[in-house]
């Protein structure tokens, strides 16, 4: 018989993901974990020293199969899934002009689509067995416009909103929704994305990705809507974002993610 819970973890190789499963680990959770290329078996094996079982399953998040296989692969378990981190996601640096359409609609099935996808058949899984707790990983840039991230931003304020929205449908259900809204930390994110000569290139402007992982973690266990993960600057700059007008926060972000 099994007696330990299970969690959902996307985008789990590495960065935030990989630091969520870690503390999920702790908590005894057995972890179904997804990730785009052979080092989620890896992962996964560091994973397994803390304890605890581990599924690991290479996708492609940015197609309807990859998120769709990922789901059935977890199904197959014949396992409740308990908890489910909608982690998956991309930037992409650089002018709007200059960037590749194609680039731009694969962060797009990603960052919207992917996450869309996922947290139906998670949701309607969760319904069913009458309890879960929904991670959505979105970022302090959905509260503000971002130059030169022009298409990063706005998919992560759908999430934001989309997190915000699920949260009141499922309440009286007894399945919790928490988004989770990390500034920039100190992961390879920046660097996928291109942005090794900006502003956020240099890891000194980062927050720690081990405290950005706890805050997020905390907040979904104390079922809060959402939490902006990072050091008091960050937090203190998301309550500013609140009343600044959007084109004072898109020059100011412009300036960081402007490539130099």
């Amino acid at each position: 018989m099994i007696n330990k819970k299970l969690v959902l973890i996307t985008g789990s190789s590495s960065g935030l993901g990989f630091e969520l499963a870690k503390l999920f680990a702790e908590d005894n959770y057995d972890i179904a974990m997804s990730g785009s290329s052979e080092r989620i078996y890896h992962s996964a094996k560091e994973i397994e020293k803390l304890g605890v079982k581990t599924y690991p399953y290479k996708a492609d998040a940015s197609t309807y199969e990859g998120v769709e296989n990922f789901w059935k692969f977890v199904e197959s378990k014949g396992r409740k899934v308990d908890a489910a981190v909608l982690n998956v996601g991309i930037s992409l640096g650089g002018a709007f002009l200059e960037n590749k359409l194609e680039d731009e609609l694969r962060l797009i099935d990603i960052n919207i689509s992917g996450t869309v996808h996922m947290a139906k058949r998670v949701a309607k899984h969760m319904v069913e067995n009458k309890s879960g707790d929904i991670l959505i990983v979105s970022s302090l840039s959905a509260t503000l416009p971002t130059p030169y991230e022009t298409v990063y931003g706005p998919s992560k304020a759908f999430g934001f909103m989309f997190s915000e929205a699920l949260r009141v449908e499922l309440k009286e259900k007894n399945v919790n929704v928490t988004a989770m809204l990390p500034g920039a930390t100190n992961t390879d994110f920046h660097h996928n994305a291109g942005m090794d000569n900006t502003f956020f290139g240099d890891e000194k402007n980062k927050n720690d990705k081990v405290q950005v992982a706890k805050q997020g973690y905390d907040a979904l266990k104390n079922k809060l809507d959402y939490v902006v993960c990072g050091d008091e600057e960050t937090k203190k700059e998301a309550i500013q974002n609140r009343t600044t007008p959007e084109e004072v926060k898109a020059m100011r972000h412009a300036q960081k993610a402007k490539p130099e």
